[in-house]
C-alpha cells in the first residue's frame, strides 16, 4: 500500500520535532512516545499511519476502537492501543480486553471495576491515572490534592498496576505550570509515565519530562466536526 504523502511527511515532522526537543531537554529522544490519536479518523488515514510506521494509538471511546481495532491486532504484533478519553465503569472489561494502556482511571468505582475485570480476564494493561490540574468541572480526573490518596489506593485497596498519571491542561491557562505538577505528583509517587501534551504543546510537555505525547490533528489533519 502506498502511504499518502501528507501522513507520511506529517509523521516525519512530529518525530523530528520530538527529537529536537527531546534533545533541548538533555533527554534521549527514544524516552518519547508518541500516540498518534486516531479518535474519528477515517480508516484510509489511519491504514496511511500504520503503512508508515506508526504502531501507537490513542483512541477515545471503546467501541469505535473495537471496531477499527479487534480485526487488525491480528496483522500488528507491535501495535500498542492506548485509552485516552473518560471510561464508563459498565465498560471496564471491554478496556482491558483491548487496551495495552488505560490513561483515565480516575474514581474509585472505576477502579473497582478495573480490577475485577483484570482478574477476570487474566490480562492487566498498564494504567494511569489522570489527574484534572486545573480542577475544571466539565474534566474527568482526580484534584490534585486528592492524587496521593488516589494512587495510594488504587495499588494498595485494588492492586492495580499503576504506571503513571495523564493530564489535559485548560485551554486557556499556559500548560506548563500544569505540566509541572503533574510531574511533581509523579515523581513523589515514583510514578515513571507521564502522558501530557497534544498537538498544540507537546514539546513544552517533553521539556517538563513527558515520556508519551498524544497527538491528533498535527499528525492527520483536522477531525470531522461530529462524532458518529
Amino acid at each position: 500500500m502506498s502511504v499518502p504523502s501528507d501522513i507520511a511527511a506529517a509523521r516525519a515532522a512530529i518525530l523530528e520535532r520530538i527529537a529536537h526537543a527531546a534533545n533541548a531537554a538533555g533527554r534521549a529522544p527514544e524516552s518519547v512516545t508518541l500516540t498518534a490519536v486516531s479518535k474519528l479518523q477515517p480508516d484510509d488515514r489511519v491504514e496511511a499511519m500504520l503503512a508508515a510506521g506508526q504502531r501507537v494509538f490513542g483512541e477515545n471511546r471503546v467501541q469505535e476502537a473495537q471496531r477499527r481495532w479487534v480485526d487488525r491486532r491480528g496483522g500488528f504484533t507491535d501495535l500498542s492501543l492506548r485509552l485516552i478519553g473518560p471510561l464508563q465503569s459498565n465498560k471496564a472489561s471491554e478496556a482491558v480486553a483491548l487496551f495495552d494502556t488505560i490513561e483515565t482511571m480516575d474514581r474509585e468505582k472505576l477502579a473497582a471495576a478495573l480490577a475485577e475485570a483484570i482478574q477476570k480476564l487474566g490480562r492487566a494493561p498498564e494504567i494511569l491515572i489522570q489527574v484534572n490540574t486545573g480542577e475544571e468541572a466539565q474534566k474527568s480526573g482526580v484534584v490534585p490534592l486528592e492524587a496521593d490518596a488516589f494512587i495510594k489506593a488504587a495499588r494498595e485497596t485494588y492492586g492495580l498496576p499503576i504506571t503513571g498519571l495523564m493530564c489535559i491542561p485548560p485551554v486557556d491557562e499556559e500548560p506548563a505550570m500544569h505540566f509541572a505538577l503533574l510531574a511533581k505528583i509523579a515523581a513523589r509517587n515514583g510514578l515513571a509515565v507521564l502522558s501530557m501534551g497534544m498537538s498544540d504543546d507537546f514539546e513544552t510537555a517533553i521539556r517538563f519530562g513527558a515520556t508519551h505525547v498524544r497527538v491528533g490533528s498535527a499528525l492527520f489533519g483536522a477531525r470531522p466536526l461530529t462524532e458518529p
